[in-house]
């Protein structure tokens, strides 16, 4: 049975990959990626056996600590990416369960990921070569820090898996692993200019994780090399004992996934027509009502906006504390903004309602604006004033509020437009945030790089008077940042939703099509 899982893993693997030669292309792209993270480890672990045995745990303890605590929570962040062989598909077969998970376990390293990850956790044990028990301690600390890191991972995600079952819960993972990931970059810049970590500082961290589930079989070869046979034996029962108790744990919810799968838990009901019943009875009403239904209830514009709120964090790293928190206003207003630009797109099969009921298409356009507003307008103008306050700026505050005015209105008009002539492949209605649709076309990034280029130029005139209002102190400027924001962002509004119409109107049917091709 063990040995048929492990198969059934690699034919589907196989059949995925001959399904689609861009599954292929990413495989090989992720496979060279991974394969050049795998060398500097490698390479790193063989270099760092020619120094001391201090430096050899820190480095071993850290790269293994990070290995395991991959495996441990992002699948909890990125819930249903991969559920290629799910314990409930296997719920009629009447499988011991003590195979299954033997099976699961295998075929969880049958993979990219896996493979690569197997290839790392040995690679540590190279560290000790000069240490020949060392040595063997550390192939036995590499076997079952793997099994910690695959095991663990899949009693994690079998535990949590009924309260992950939920769609909010399934969004506020979504929108912190979403967090995590956009932070990590801009995080690293931060603390690499901030101040250089010493190496007593890593071994610190080190010798904290040394004695957790995460680092200890990672940890014991280095007091074997030290003499310390006693501790080496300890940390090796910690890794064992986590283990037995992360078996126990899947078993136990591997039991109870097989005689109750898992389902969705049944949404409250809700009673009244929400802002349909607040707006009125009009086309642009019923748009507007639909459009603001999407805003507050669909996931996907959920993680889309979920990232604005932490622009100033996000720029106050990136500019170690500086001026650049400034432009946290006009960059919520431009993630908001351009935000419009994907509606029609995640309208999907829906969008055949507006075509078929002959929607104008400014109407169209002006109720995706509106009902965007709604959350952008209030979002932007706090985000603006807030960093204002805490940046001792208020005095700029009419120059600031006039940039992010300018920027918002102008990306609403790029955005009308270029949703009118391109259509782009979203994830569908209950599709994993992190799951990659294919049909993106040279066309779809050459319309949305130029839409950006002329959203910025266009915002340059109150960018540019604010700039200096800001540089000089002048509350003259900053009026005039704020009037010309206003005024001309709003005449490219009218002119954006006016030109979007028109082109909706000619093209919405060719736009269904394309959509349609993509579901």
């Amino acid at each position: 049975m063990v040995a048929h899982l492990v198969r059934l893993k690699l034919t589907l693997l196989r059949n995925g990959l001959r399904r689609s030669v861009w599954q292929l292309v990413g495989l090989v792209l992720g496979g060279l990626y991974g394969l050049g993270i795998v060398v500097l480890v490698v390479a790193g672990m063989v270099a760092v056996s020619l120094q001391d045995v201090a430096l050899q745990r820190t480095v071993t303890t850290l790269v293994g600590s990070a290995l395991v605590l991959g495996w441990w929570f992002v699948p909890l962040l990125a819930f249903g990416v991969d559920a290629t062989l799910d314990p409930e598909r296997f719920a009629t077969f009447g499988i011991p369960r003590r195979p299954l998970l033997l099976g699961l376990s295998l075929a969880a390293l049958v993979g990219l990921t896996g493979a690569l990850s197997a290839v790392a956790a040995l690679s540590t044990s190279l560290a000790w070569w000069q240490h020949p028990a060392a040595l063997l301690v550390g192939l036995v600390g590499a076997v079952l820090g793997l099994a910690t890191a695959v095991v663990g991972g899949r009693a994690l995600v079998a535990v949590a898996s009924p309260f992950a079952s939920r769609r909010r819960v399934r969004e506020l993972l979504a929108v912190g692993a979403l967090l995590v990931i956009v932070m990590i970059g801009p995080a690293v810049s931060g603390l690499q200019g901030s101040f250089s970590a010493s190496r007593q500082t890593f071994a610190q961290v080190a010798g904290v994780l040394a004695w957790t589930p995460a680092g200890a079989a990672f940890a014991a070869p280095a007091d074997v090399a030290a003499g310390d046979w006693g501790l080496a034996l300890a940390r090796l029962g910690i890794a064992a004992a986590t283990v037995l108790v992360a078996l126990l744990a899947w078993d136990r919810a591997l039991a109870r996934t097989l005689v109750e799968p898992i389902r969705d838990a049944p949404t409250a009901r809700r009673t009244g027509l929400g802002p349909f019943g607040r707006l009125p009875a009009t086309p642009l009403g019923a748009v507007t009502a639909r459009c603001l239904v999407y805003w507050i209830r669909d996931p996907r514009y959920a993680m889309a906006i979920a990232i604005v709120p932490f622009t100033p964090l996000l720029l106050w790293v990136v500019g170690r504390g500086g001026a650049l928190v400034l432009l946290s206003g006009a960059a919520a207003a431009f993630l908001c903004g351009w935000g419009v630009s994907a509606d029609v797109s995640y309208d999907g099969s829906a969008f055949w309602t507006h075509v078929s009921a002959g929607v104008p298409g400014t109407v169209d356009r002006l109720g995706r604006v509106l009902a965007s507003a709604v959350i952008a307008v209030p979002t932007v103008t706090l985000i603006t004033v807030v960093t204002a306050l805490l940046t001792d700026h208020a005095a700029d505050l009419p120059a600031l509020l006039g940039v992010a005015a300018g920027v918002l209105l102008t990306s609403y008009a790029g955005a009308s437009v270029v949703s009118a002539l391109v259509v782009q492949a979203v994830q569908q209605p209950g599709d994993s945030p992190f799951q990659t649709r294919q049909g993106t076309s040279l066309t779809t990034v050459l319309s949305q790089t130029a839409g950006w280029f002329v959203v910025a130029l266009a915002s340059l005139p109150e960018a540019l008077l604010a700039g200096f209002a800001v540089a000089r102190s002048s509350a003259v400027l900053g009026w005039a940042a704020l009037v010309v924001g206003l005024v001309l962002g709003s005449v490219l509004l009218v002119v954006g939703v006016r030109v979007g119409g028109r082109e909706l109107d000619r093209r919405g049917p060719v736009l269904l099509q394309r959509i349609l091709a993509f579901a």
